[in-house]
């Protein structure tokens, strides 16, 4: 292992992730919130911290090979959760404990959005906004960002990339250069980002919230500026604007990159878990606004369809926002959206979902399987949404271990 190499990368890491620090002090500095001092010391202490550990090896420039990449993403996710969590900590509002501090840093950049504040319509604007940009950088991965805007990387540069990216795709590069796919990736991201708080801000939210929850939205992350979360609104213009980009937020965002390169969907209905993807989520909310309907919980049927799309959506990607009490709904509909949460996005998108892409790869296998049973001399290629010929035999203990599992269960 290339200690000197790996403290080398996350030094500049570390330099790199004190720059967010910047956009909440400007946040601050607008709405005179008082709130700056916290800042000012984060990213001071974050950017000493990665100088100190970086001029030691400043010289020691080598490849990362695989397992040093893996190394520099969890050192990294580390240090930064504890980073993230120096402003909320010297913060008088909230004022947390490290303890919440931490889980709450840890909660946005890991886009699960479980969190320990309560009385956020009360908190500084710079503090709301320090959350939701937490979420949107943890939504690509800020380890991508870094190796689409540090080309002195180099080679360790895709070592990183396959470390830190989740889905089939961490091998296939978009592009010749990694660099550039990982620019091309935050292209997307930005671009998603931009539309959806365009979208929120025409649907009737303040720029501030706009901006937001755009953040958290294209993320799927799941924080709000207001305690009630979406729900605050209580818009339906703004509810089918969350779900529109919460859908296309879970889609791997190869695809999107496909699509827009050539300017046509055929990437989307050429993809099978993007097809399983869109099944899985009209069966969800058709059933979800069925129920709802039929059982009289709300009183017109635009207000079921509204809603009951909105919540299957935001659970069955995992984003978490709410606009009703969906615990209190009929029994099947609550287990139903708990059984969606486990599916996720697509392989690969902002939601990591894996889950259909394993259900596809392994129905692959069994079908490979099922051919070289058949066959043996059949060489079948069962990676997902591709059969070809190959000199690779299938891997049949896969497929054994699948039903055992389920067997289980």
């Amino acid at each position: 292992m290339q200690l000197q190499a790996i403290q080398r990368i996350l030094g500049l890491l570390l330099m790199l992730s004190s720059i967010t620090m910047l956009p909440p002090l400007f946040v601050s500095w607008l709405y005179e919130d008082g709130a700056m001092p916290p800042f000012l010391l984060g990213f001071a202490l974050t950017l000493i911290a990665g100088f100190v550990t970086w001029v030691p090896v400043k010289s020691f420039i080598k490849d990362l090979r695989i397992r040093d990449g893996f190394v520099v993403v969890v050192m990294f996710w580390v240090v930064l959760g504890l980073a993230g969590a120096v402003p909320l900590m010297l913060s008088t509002q909230p004022h947390l404990s490290f303890t919440d501090s931490l889980f709450e840093s840890m909660s946005g950049l890991t886009t699960t959005g479980a969190t320990v504040i309560t009385g956020i319509d009360n908190l500084p604007k710079s503090i709301l906004y320090y959350r939701q940009q937490m979420q949107w950088l943890g939504g690509m991965g800020i380890i991508v960002l870094a190796v689409a805007i540090l080309p002195m990387l180099g080679v360790g540069g895709m070592q990183l990339y396959r470390a830190e990216t989740p889905g089939p795709m961490k091998n296939d590069k978009l592009t010749p250069r990694i660099t550039e796919t990982a620019k091309a990736l935050w292209y997307i991201y930005l671009g998603l980002t931009v539309l959806c708080a365009l979208s929120y801000w025409l649907a009737g939210m303040t720029p501030f919230d706009a901006i937001a929850h755009s953040f958290s939205t294209v993320a799927i992350g799941g924080f709000s500026t207001h305690d009630a979360s979406i729900g605050y609104f209580d818009s339906m213009q703004i509810e089918l604007v969350a779900t529109l980009f919460m859908v296309l937020a879970g889609v791997n965002f190869s695809l999107h990159f496909l699509a827009w390169r050539s300017l046509r969907p055929y990437p989307y209905f050429g993809d099978p878990e993007f097809r399983a993807y869109v099944t899985v989520l009209t069966l969800v909310s058709v059933l979800t606004v069925y129920y709802l309907q039929s059982g009289g919980i709300f009183a017109s049927f635009n207000e079921s369809l509204v809603h009951g799309l909105f919540q299957a959506v935001s659970i069955a990607t995992t984003t978490g926002f709410a606009t009703a009490d969906y615990p209190a709904w009929p029994a099947f509909v609550t287990i139903l959206l708990l059984v969606a949460s486990f599916i996720g996005g697509c392989a690969g998108s902002f939601s990591r979902g894996r889950i259909k892409s394993g259900a596809h790869r392994a129905a692959a296998e069994t079908g490979c399987a099922r051919d070289s049973a058949l066959d043996p001399s059949t060489r079948a290629d069962s990676r997902q949404g591709r059969w070809q010929s190959t000199a690779e035999p299938c891997n049949g203990g896969r497929v054994g271990v699948l039903f055992t599992v389920c067997g289980l269960l």
